[in-house]
Order: structure tokens, then C-alpha cells, then sequence
């Protein structure tokens, strides 16, 4: 996958975050997780154009590891949402199935990284 193939696929994933988020029960505590999945999700994409744009090696290894970190916690939050009922599994699944995709791709880059020191 090319960089530009990630950029349009993490952008795409952060706007089926949003979606998810407006959608959640207007309750507090379902408001308050979509905030926390919100700023995890959005922020998968915005880093990995950062990355893009490093100036160094080290550079794009850390824009890449907030991605994981993010991506990572988006898993989280969706994984929350439908064990409290929120919104159905079967809504959620390949969201779910993206956001781990998307994981694998980046964790997968960072140590492609790694190897050409």
C-alpha cells in the first residue's frame, strides 16, 4: 500500500468515526467515551500524514508509534461501546476490522523502519 493509499484510508476511517460517534445516546457517559474515540480515531490519520511529512528517520518511527497508540485505543473504545450497548456488534464489526487492519499496517511499517537503520 502506498503512503497516499494510507492517507485516504486512515482519512476515510476517521470519518466513519465520526459517523459512529454521532450516533451514540446522548446519556453522559456515551457522550464522554465518544469524545475519548473521537480524538483517538481522527487522530490515526492526522499522525500519519505528520509522519509523512518527517524529517527524519526517528521522526516518522514516532509519528508512526502515536498512530499505533491511537489506532490501538480506537480499538478500545469501539470494543466499549458494544459491551455496554450502545450500538449492535454487527454495526461495529468492520469498523472494528479496520481499525485492527489499520494497526497491523502501521506496526508492520515501524518495524520495516526499524530494519533499514
Amino acid at each position: 500500500m502506498s503512503p497516499e493509499q494510507l492517507k485516504q484510508r486512515t482519512k476515510k476511517f476517521g470519518i466513519r468515526i465520526v459517523r459512529v460517534v454521532e450516533k451514540l445516546p446522548s446519556k453522559r457517559t456515551a457522550q464522554t467515551i465518544g469524545q475519548q474515540l473521537l480524538r483517538a480515531g481522527t487522530s490515526v490519520g492526522a499522525n500519519y500524514r505528520a509522519a509523512c511529512r518527517a524529517r527524519s528517520d526517528a521522526e516518522f518511527r514516532a509519528k508512526l508509534g502515536i498512530c499505533e497508540e491511537e489506532a490501538d485505543e480506537s480499538i478500545y473504545w469501539l470494543e466499549r461501546i458494544v459491551e455496554l450497548g450502545y450500538i449492535r456488534a454487527h454495526l461495529l464489526n468492520d469498523l472494528i476490522d479496520e481499525a485492527n487492519a489499520i494497526l497491523s499496517i502501521i506496526v508492520a511499517s515501524i518495524t520495516t523502519s526499524r530494519r533499514k537503520r
